[in-house]
Order: C-alpha cells, then sequence, then structure tokens
C-alpha cells in the first residue's frame, strides 16, 4: 500500500448563539472539530454559547502527494 499526503479543504457555516460577534467568531473557530461541536457543558455554561447547527459548504482535495519510501 502507498501512503499519501493529502491537503484538504473544508468550510462550515456555524449557527451559534453567544455574547456578542466577537464571542461567536472565537467559540465557532476554537470548539469546530471537522462537522462537530468539540465543546463540553462546562466550557458553554463558562463562555456562554451553544453551538445549533454546523453545515459543510465546501470539502476539497486541493493537492495529493505520494510520500517516497525513505
Amino acid at each position: 500500500m502507498k501512503t499519501f499526503e493529502v491537503l484538504l479543504t473544508r468550510s462550515y457555516i456555524v449557527e451559534i448563539d453567544a455574547k456578542d460577534k466577537r464571542d461567536a467568531l472565537f467559540n465557532a473557530e476554537f470548539f469546530i472539530g471537522g462537522e462537530k461541536d468539540v465543546s463540553n457543558e462546562r466550557e458553554r455554561a463558562e463562555r456562554g454559547f451553544r453551538i445549533n447547527e454546523i453545515e459543510m459548504t465546501l470539502n476539497d482535495a486541493i493537492k495529493c502527494t505520494e510520500k517516497s519510501d525513505v
């Protein structure tokens, strides 16, 4: 089996409840792991946010390079 390195780009639309725009931006960036909310109940309570929905809008493999055997 061969080994490849793939450069992948993904974009999401995130619907989030937050205190303000700054917190919405930070929490969406920090607590999204793939198409999943990776925050826990304590973090949501402490930071005052809730991620309602995550929709992937782009999923593109940009580059693929075969790794050489060394």
